[in-house]
């Protein structure tokens, strides 16, 4: 169970860890309004006025497998992973903002913040993160 333990975490690498906990985690999002009877739709009408708001849970759902899904790739190969992890929150992010500027939903704006920092901000920094990293050597003084 170890060295299955430990050939996965070599297979992911850092990188791969954030996609699969990213791509995981916007699957559950997509989930929760896509099962849930009657979703809270305030400060989402730039996107339902043209879809439902199950069709945009979906987005988070295909974002997220697609994010998941390039967990397993190789670095380089895994950017169409971060890419997809931005989709959802950006567009979202967005229509909270549009609706805050608007008039329509003002806690429209704490969710535009929340969605740019704890979503895209944290993507853009974990697509930034190297796969591996030297460690810095200390050099010791001849005596």
């Amino acid at each position: 169970m170890r060295a299955a333990a430990r050939r996965l975490r070599r297979k992911l690498g850092r990188r791969g860890h954030a996609l699969a906990l990213l791509g995981v985690g916007k699957c559950c999002y997509g989930a929760g309004y896509i099962l849930t009877p009657q979703p809270e739709t305030r400060g989402l009408e730039l996107l339902t006025d043209h879809g439902s708001i199950r069709w945009w849970a979906m987005v988070w759902v295909v974002c997220g497998a697609v994010t998941f899904g390039s967990a397993w790739l190789r670095i380089g190969r895994d950017r169409f992973g971060f890419i997809s992890a931005l989709i959802p929150p950006f567009v979202w992010g967005f229509a909270f903002l549009w609706a805050a500027g608007a008039g329509d939903f003002p806690r429209g704006l704490a969710i535009f913040g929340w969605y740019a920092t704890s979503h895209v901000g944290i993507i853009l920094w974990a697509a930034s993160v190297p796969e591996y990293e030297v460690p810095h050597t200390v050099r010791r003084e001849a005596p």
